[in-house]
């Protein structure tokens, strides 16, 4: 049948070839969801899929009707399971020749969706985020990013700031791949304003949102090895902690205040961001608890608190720390870091006790408010007990500082949140 079928293909231009293809999935699949408790799709599908869909060559125009198409096929299948099985036939990486098509066509289309609003392929593009090695999630989200920050700086803003009550799924997917792709190691992986200001806007108007893979996720499922974190709060903390000092450090010219042109905008909005990442903290403990995974499940994991602070003592070593300014903002970026530790600690997203940070943060200049967290006061033995629970997927690699204390050590007994801490927010000036 597959070779009728695929001979009749042959016969036609590429364009009603592919949109033929796409109506034999929506059919197959259907009744895969129908009459299969695990459906899935088979080689013989996949391969039409690639010669038809991916390997055929088309005009400009052909692939733009072949993208409308395939939004309205997405748009005009009402069940979610088919969708999800269809999308994955399309862009489900192969580790073959095709998957430099599939990407391709996928930025397209994911393009596409966010310009005219189609939630269901967003949602699909949310699940296959969930599901795909950072390195492709890195590359799609960049497409995004040059295509809507580089390419139309804010044309599409208003629809952009939708997307956050639109299809939370994919914008929290979208903020976790893109924090792992601008990670402030060198001018050009610096996030640019607008991607900041979307972020920004996007956390502060649904703050939950940052948890929306954690909450839709069982307690019982395990990540693909490999995979995106449930969350994006481990890179919205680097963001918010090297801020200060890779700006620094990429500064061109100085203004009359010691402050580059680019820190004028990017500063406030990372003091927002850096706040509304600890209110985001602070609604973990319930989170957490409801779904029993409570001092088990580290967010904030032991090697990317050591990644960060590695990062930090590089910083450090290209600035010149002798400079009155560089010297208020390393101070900011210790301020940060001591409040995003005592909150995560506190909320039980980072499983860490205060030896393990003493011995991490030595490197680091002296700061008053990390000296504080990195002591803490005296507390009765299991009074925040949560903190020394055997850990839930713990960190895969183990700890270069040891095995974590037991609950019962008498010397770094767990320490509560203190509420009445100030923690000065300052922003950068």
């Amino acid at each position: 049948m597959m070779s009728d079928m695929r001979q009749s293909l042959l016969r036609r231009d590429a364009l009603s070839a592919a949109k033929e293809v796409l109506y034999h999935l929506d059919i197959y699949l259907s009744g895969q969801v129908q009459n299969n408790p695990s459906p899935s799709v088979d080689t013989p599908t996949l391969e039409l899929v690639e010669e038809f869909i991916l390997h055929r060559r088309m005009s400009a125009l052909q692939e733009l009707q072949l993208l409308e198409i395939m939004c309205s096929c997405f748009q005009e299948q009402s069940r979610d399971a088919v969708r999800q099985l269809i999308f994955s036939a399309l862009f489900t990486l192969q580790g073959n020749q095709a998957d430099e098509s599939r990407m391709a066509l996928l930025g397209k289309l994911v393009s596409m969706a966010i310009a005219v609003g189609r939630v269901p392929i967003l949602e699909c593009a949310a699940t296959w985020l969930q599901r795909s090695h950072p390195v492709y999630c890195r590359r799609l989200v960049r497409v995004l990013v040059d295509d809507y920050c580089s390419l139309l700086p804010g044309s599409m803003v208003p629809t952009l700031n939708n997307l956050s009550c639109s299809c939370p799924p994919f914008c929290c997917q979208f903020i976790t791949a893109v924090t792992t792709l601008y990670d402030l190691s060198t001018e050009e992986l610096t996030p640019p304003v607008q991607l900041l200001q979307m972020v920004v806007s996007w956390i502060q108007d649904q703050p939950r949102l940052v948890l929306i893979t954690l909450l839709n996720t069982p307690p019982s499922s395990s990540q693909p090895i490999g995979s995106l974190d449930l969350t994006p709060l481990a890179g919205l903390v680097r963001w918010c902690v090297k801020a200060p000092l890779a700006y620094r450090r990429d500064g061109k010219q100085d203004l009359a205040n010691g402050t580059t042109e680019t820190e004028l905008e990017a500063g406030p909005l990372f003091s927002e961001l850096h706040l509304s990442v600890l209110q985001v903290l602070l609604l973990l403990p319930g989170v957490l608890r409801e779904k029993g995974l409570l001092g088990r499940l580290a967010l904030l994991q032991p090697d990317q608190l050591t990644s960060l602070i590695s990062d930090l003592s590089g910083l450090l070593e290209e600035l010149n720390p002798l400079h009155s300014d560089t010297q208020a903002h390393i101070q900011l970026t210790l301020d940060r870091l001591a409040q995003a530790l005592q909150v995560s600690m506190a909320a039980g997203a980072l499983l860490c006790s205060r030896e393990d940070l003493r011995a991490l943060c030595s490197r680091l200049p002296h700061n008053n408010l990390l000296q504080l967290v990195m002591s803490g006061p005296v507390q009765q033995s299991g009074f925040y007990p949560h903190i020394h629970t055997p850990p839930l997927g713990y960190s895969p690699r183990p700890s270069p500082l040891g095995p974590h204390p037991s609950s019962h050590s008498p010397s770094f007994p767990p320490q509560p949140f203190l509420p009445s801490m100030a923690f000065p927010f300052r922003p950068s000036h």
